[in-house]
Protein backbone atom coordinates (compact mmCIF):
# COMPACT_ATOMS: atom_id res chain seq x y z
CA UNK A 1 0.00 0.00 0.00
CA UNK A 2 1.33 3.42 -0.94
CA UNK A 3 1.85 5.83 1.92
CA UNK A 4 1.37 9.53 1.37
CA UNK A 5 4.55 11.46 2.03
CA UNK A 6 3.80 14.59 4.02
CA UNK A 7 6.17 17.45 3.20
CA UNK A 8 7.70 19.12 6.25
CA UNK A 9 6.51 22.42 7.66
CA UNK A 10 9.13 25.04 8.47
CA UNK A 11 8.39 26.93 11.68
CA UNK A 12 10.12 30.26 12.18
CA UNK A 13 10.13 31.62 15.72
CA UNK A 14 10.05 27.97 16.78
CA UNK A 15 11.22 28.67 20.33
CA UNK A 16 8.86 31.60 20.90
CA UNK A 17 5.57 31.65 22.80
CA UNK A 18 3.40 30.63 19.85
CA UNK A 19 5.91 28.89 17.60
CA UNK A 20 6.99 26.42 20.26
CA UNK A 21 3.41 25.21 20.70
CA UNK A 22 2.87 25.10 16.93
CA UNK A 23 5.80 22.68 16.76
CA UNK A 24 4.11 20.37 19.27
CA UNK A 25 0.71 20.50 17.56
CA UNK A 26 2.22 19.65 14.17
CA UNK A 27 4.18 16.72 15.59
CA UNK A 28 1.02 15.42 17.27
CA UNK A 29 -0.70 15.54 13.86
CA UNK A 30 2.10 13.47 12.32
CA UNK A 31 3.53 16.35 10.31
CA UNK A 32 7.34 16.50 9.91
CA UNK A 33 8.67 19.73 11.39
CA UNK A 34 11.66 21.86 10.57
CA UNK A 35 12.66 24.75 12.80
CA UNK A 36 14.59 27.87 11.93
CA UNK A 37 16.62 28.74 15.00
CA UNK A 38 19.96 29.73 16.30
CA UNK A 39 21.79 26.58 17.36
CA UNK A 40 21.82 27.66 21.00
CA UNK A 41 18.02 27.54 20.98
CA UNK A 42 17.72 24.05 19.53
CA UNK A 43 18.02 22.29 22.91
CA UNK A 44 14.48 23.35 23.81
CA UNK A 45 12.97 21.58 20.78
CA UNK A 46 11.83 17.95 20.58
CA UNK A 47 14.31 15.47 19.13
CA UNK A 48 12.03 14.80 16.13
CA UNK A 49 12.41 18.40 14.91
CA UNK A 50 14.98 19.02 12.17
CA UNK A 51 16.74 22.24 13.17
CA UNK A 52 18.19 24.58 10.56
CA UNK A 53 20.38 27.53 11.42
CA UNK A 54 19.04 30.62 9.72
CA UNK A 55 18.36 34.31 10.11
CA UNK A 56 15.55 36.37 8.60
CA UNK A 57 18.00 39.23 8.11
CA UNK A 58 20.06 36.97 5.81
CA UNK A 59 17.45 35.69 3.33
CA UNK A 60 19.79 33.23 1.60
CA UNK A 61 20.35 31.45 4.91
CA UNK A 62 16.77 30.14 4.66
CA UNK A 63 17.39 28.18 1.46
CA UNK A 64 18.43 24.83 3.05
CA UNK A 65 15.43 24.86 5.37
CA UNK A 66 13.01 25.71 2.55
CA UNK A 67 14.19 23.05 0.11
CA UNK A 68 11.49 20.38 -0.04
CA UNK A 69 9.23 22.06 2.53
CA UNK A 70 5.51 22.33 1.91
CA UNK A 71 4.53 25.21 4.15
CA UNK A 72 6.00 27.88 6.41
CA UNK A 73 4.77 29.36 9.66
CA UNK A 74 6.12 32.89 9.47
CA UNK A 75 6.73 34.88 12.63
CA UNK A 76 8.50 38.11 11.73
CA UNK A 77 11.16 38.90 14.33
CA UNK A 78 13.54 41.02 12.26
CA UNK A 79 13.83 44.56 10.89
CA UNK A 80 11.75 45.19 7.77
CA UNK A 81 14.59 45.60 5.27
CA UNK A 82 14.88 41.91 4.41
CA UNK A 83 11.14 41.14 4.27
CA UNK A 84 10.77 41.37 0.49
CA UNK A 85 13.70 39.04 -0.16
CA UNK A 86 12.46 36.53 2.42
CA UNK A 87 8.94 36.45 0.96
CA UNK A 88 10.40 36.03 -2.53
CA UNK A 89 12.29 32.96 -1.31
CA UNK A 90 9.19 31.51 0.33
CA UNK A 91 7.24 31.91 -2.91
CA UNK A 92 9.97 30.16 -4.88
CA UNK A 93 10.08 27.12 -2.61
CA UNK A 94 6.83 26.37 -0.80
CA UNK A 95 3.11 26.21 -1.57
CA UNK A 96 1.66 27.65 1.62
CA UNK A 97 2.50 30.29 4.22
CA UNK A 98 0.69 31.06 7.46
CA UNK A 99 1.63 34.47 8.81
CA UNK A 100 1.32 35.50 12.45
CA UNK A 101 0.10 39.07 12.13
CA UNK A 102 -2.05 41.46 14.20
CA UNK A 103 -5.69 42.69 14.05
CA UNK A 104 -4.78 46.04 12.50
CA UNK A 105 -7.76 45.83 10.10
CA UNK A 106 -10.24 45.38 12.95
CA UNK A 107 -12.26 48.60 13.46
CA UNK A 108 -12.48 48.26 17.25
CA UNK A 109 -10.64 51.28 18.78
CA UNK A 110 -8.34 49.01 20.80
CA UNK A 111 -6.69 47.89 17.54
CA UNK A 112 -6.65 51.24 15.76
CA UNK A 113 -3.90 53.06 17.65
CA UNK A 114 -0.62 54.03 15.90
CA UNK A 115 1.49 50.87 16.00
CA UNK A 116 4.83 50.41 14.18
CA UNK A 117 4.53 46.62 14.38
CA UNK A 118 1.08 46.69 12.78
CA UNK A 119 2.47 48.79 9.93
CA UNK A 120 5.21 46.20 9.40
CA UNK A 121 2.64 43.40 9.46
CA UNK A 122 0.55 45.18 6.83
CA UNK A 123 3.59 45.54 4.56
CA UNK A 124 4.44 41.84 4.88
CA UNK A 125 0.84 40.89 4.13
CA UNK A 126 1.01 42.94 0.92
CA UNK A 127 4.24 41.21 -0.07
CA UNK A 128 2.70 37.78 0.53
CA UNK A 129 -0.45 38.66 -1.46
CA UNK A 130 1.63 39.89 -4.41
CA UNK A 131 3.37 36.50 -4.77
CA UNK A 132 0.21 34.47 -5.23
CA UNK A 133 1.23 32.13 -2.41
CA UNK A 134 -1.50 30.08 -0.79
CA UNK A 135 -1.73 31.95 2.49
CA UNK A 136 -3.62 32.33 5.73
CA UNK A 137 -3.30 35.30 8.07
CA UNK A 138 -3.58 34.67 11.82
CA UNK A 139 -4.40 37.76 13.89
CA UNK A 140 -4.39 37.14 17.63
CA UNK A 141 -5.68 39.93 19.83
CA UNK A 142 -4.31 40.38 23.33
CA UNK A 143 -2.46 37.23 24.40
CA UNK A 144 -3.32 35.84 27.83
CA UNK A 145 0.37 35.16 28.42
CA UNK A 146 1.13 38.90 28.42
CA UNK A 147 0.04 38.89 32.05
CA UNK A 148 3.11 36.81 32.92
CA UNK A 149 5.37 39.71 31.99
CA UNK A 150 3.05 42.43 33.24
CA UNK A 151 1.68 41.23 36.56
CA UNK A 152 3.43 38.02 37.64
CA UNK A 153 6.46 39.70 39.30
CA UNK A 154 4.27 41.74 41.70
CA UNK A 155 1.91 38.83 42.34
CA UNK A 156 4.78 36.47 43.18
CA UNK A 157 6.05 39.01 45.71
CA UNK A 158 2.60 39.34 47.24
CA UNK A 159 2.39 43.01 46.25
CA UNK A 160 -0.42 45.14 44.90
CA UNK A 161 -0.70 45.06 41.11
CA UNK A 162 -0.26 48.66 39.96
CA UNK A 163 -1.25 49.20 36.32
CA UNK A 164 -2.86 51.86 34.11
CA UNK A 165 -6.41 51.73 32.78
CA UNK A 166 -7.75 48.95 34.98
CA UNK A 167 -11.18 49.36 33.37
CA UNK A 168 -9.84 48.70 29.85
CA UNK A 169 -11.61 45.65 28.43
CA UNK A 170 -9.88 43.06 26.25
CA UNK A 171 -10.63 39.45 25.27
CA UNK A 172 -7.35 37.63 26.03
CA UNK A 173 -6.73 34.63 23.82
CA UNK A 174 -4.86 31.58 25.05
CA UNK A 175 -1.54 31.02 23.26
CA UNK A 176 -2.45 27.34 22.92
CA UNK A 177 -5.57 28.20 20.92
CA UNK A 178 -3.59 30.51 18.62
CA UNK A 179 -1.02 27.76 18.03
CA UNK A 180 -3.69 25.14 17.39
CA UNK A 181 -5.32 27.35 14.75
CA UNK A 182 -1.95 27.99 13.13
CA UNK A 183 -1.11 24.29 13.04
CA UNK A 184 -4.50 23.40 11.57
CA UNK A 185 -4.15 25.96 8.76
CA UNK A 186 -0.59 24.80 8.06
CA UNK A 187 -1.28 21.13 7.46
CA UNK A 188 -4.95 20.91 6.44
CA UNK A 189 -6.55 22.17 3.25
CA UNK A 190 -9.46 24.57 3.08
CA UNK A 191 -7.89 27.65 4.66
CA UNK A 192 -6.29 29.32 1.63
CA UNK A 193 -7.06 33.02 1.70
CA UNK A 194 -8.25 32.82 5.29
CA UNK A 195 -7.97 35.91 7.48
CA UNK A 196 -8.65 35.08 11.12
CA UNK A 197 -8.89 37.43 14.11
CA UNK A 198 -8.44 35.24 17.17
CA UNK A 199 -9.77 36.28 20.58
CA UNK A 200 -10.80 34.68 23.81
CA UNK A 201 -14.53 34.14 24.45
CA UNK A 202 -15.18 36.99 26.87
CA UNK A 203 -14.66 40.72 27.36
CA UNK A 204 -12.80 41.34 30.63
CA UNK A 205 -11.39 44.44 32.25
CA UNK A 206 -7.78 44.31 33.33
CA UNK A 207 -8.99 44.36 36.95
CA UNK A 208 -11.16 41.31 36.23
CA UNK A 209 -8.18 39.52 34.71
CA UNK A 210 -6.13 40.12 37.85
CA UNK A 211 -9.11 38.87 39.88
CA UNK A 212 -9.13 35.68 37.79
CA UNK A 213 -5.47 35.10 38.56
CA UNK A 214 -6.23 35.62 42.24
CA UNK A 215 -9.04 33.08 42.06
CA UNK A 216 -6.64 30.56 40.54
CA UNK A 217 -4.26 31.18 43.46
CA UNK A 218 -7.02 31.09 46.04
CA UNK A 219 -6.43 34.62 47.31
CA UNK A 220 -7.47 38.16 46.53
CA UNK A 221 -4.96 40.32 44.63
CA UNK A 222 -5.29 44.06 45.19
CA UNK A 223 -5.25 46.31 42.10
CA UNK A 224 -4.22 49.95 42.19
CA UNK A 225 -4.61 52.33 39.29
CA UNK A 226 -1.36 53.75 37.92
CA UNK A 227 -1.20 56.97 35.90
CA UNK A 228 0.05 56.88 32.30
CA UNK A 229 3.11 58.93 33.29
CA UNK A 230 3.94 56.44 36.04
CA UNK A 231 3.71 53.65 33.47
CA UNK A 232 6.03 55.55 31.16
CA UNK A 233 8.57 55.88 33.97
CA UNK A 234 8.19 52.22 34.93
CA UNK A 235 8.78 51.13 31.32
CA UNK A 236 11.85 53.31 30.78
CA UNK A 237 14.67 51.16 29.46
CA UNK A 238 12.56 47.98 29.30
CA UNK A 239 10.28 48.69 26.32
CA UNK A 240 10.60 50.94 23.25
CA UNK A 241 8.79 54.23 23.75
CA UNK A 242 6.53 53.76 20.67
CA UNK A 243 5.35 50.43 22.11
CA UNK A 244 4.62 52.04 25.48
CA UNK A 245 2.64 54.84 23.83
CA UNK A 246 0.74 52.37 21.67
CA UNK A 247 -0.26 50.31 24.71
CA UNK A 248 -1.39 53.36 26.65
CA UNK A 249 -3.44 54.64 23.72
CA UNK A 250 -4.98 51.20 23.13
CA UNK A 251 -5.95 50.73 26.78
CA UNK A 252 -7.39 54.24 26.95
CA UNK A 253 -9.52 53.47 23.87
CA UNK A 254 -10.69 50.20 25.45
CA UNK A 255 -12.23 51.85 28.52
CA UNK A 256 -16.00 51.75 28.09
CA UNK A 257 -16.81 49.60 25.05
CA UNK A 258 -16.80 45.81 25.34
CA UNK A 259 -13.81 44.06 23.80
CA UNK A 260 -13.93 42.75 20.25
CA UNK A 261 -14.81 39.03 20.45
CA UNK A 262 -14.78 36.60 17.52
CA UNK A 263 -15.77 32.97 17.00
CA UNK A 264 -12.76 32.16 14.79
CA UNK A 265 -11.11 29.74 17.24
CA UNK A 266 -14.29 27.69 17.60
CA UNK A 267 -15.03 27.90 13.87
CA UNK A 268 -11.65 26.40 12.97
CA UNK A 269 -11.01 23.99 15.84
CA UNK A 270 -14.58 22.92 16.54
CA UNK A 271 -14.10 23.58 20.25
CA UNK A 272 -14.68 26.70 22.32
CA UNK A 273 -11.63 28.87 23.02
CA UNK A 274 -10.24 28.64 26.52
CA UNK A 275 -11.39 31.33 28.92
CA UNK A 276 -8.90 33.56 30.72
CA UNK A 277 -9.93 31.82 33.93
CA UNK A 278 -8.92 28.48 32.42
CA UNK A 279 -5.61 29.97 31.31
CA UNK A 280 -4.99 31.41 34.80
CA UNK A 281 -5.78 28.08 36.47
CA UNK A 282 -3.42 26.22 34.13
CA UNK A 283 -0.61 28.74 34.78
CA UNK A 284 -1.18 29.38 38.48
CA UNK A 285 2.26 28.06 39.44
CA UNK A 286 3.90 30.83 37.36
CA UNK A 287 2.31 33.38 39.72
CA UNK A 288 3.12 31.53 42.93
CA UNK A 289 5.88 32.73 45.29
CA UNK A 290 9.28 31.28 44.43
CA UNK A 291 8.40 30.37 40.85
Amino acid sequence: MNRTVIPPVLVTGATGRIGRIVVDRLLEAGVPVRALARRSEAATLPAKVEVFAGDLTVPESLDPALKGAGAVFLVWTAPPQSAAAVIERLAANVRRVVFLSSPHRTPHPFFQQPNPMAALHADIERLIAATGLESSIIRPGMLASNSLAWWAPAIRRGEVVRWPYGAARTAPVDDRDVAAVAARTLHQDGYAGGDYVLTGPESLSQVAQVDAIGAALGRRIAFEEMTPDEFRSLSEGTAPRPVVEMLLAAWAAAVGPPAHVTTAVADILGTAPRTFRQWAADHATAFAPGS
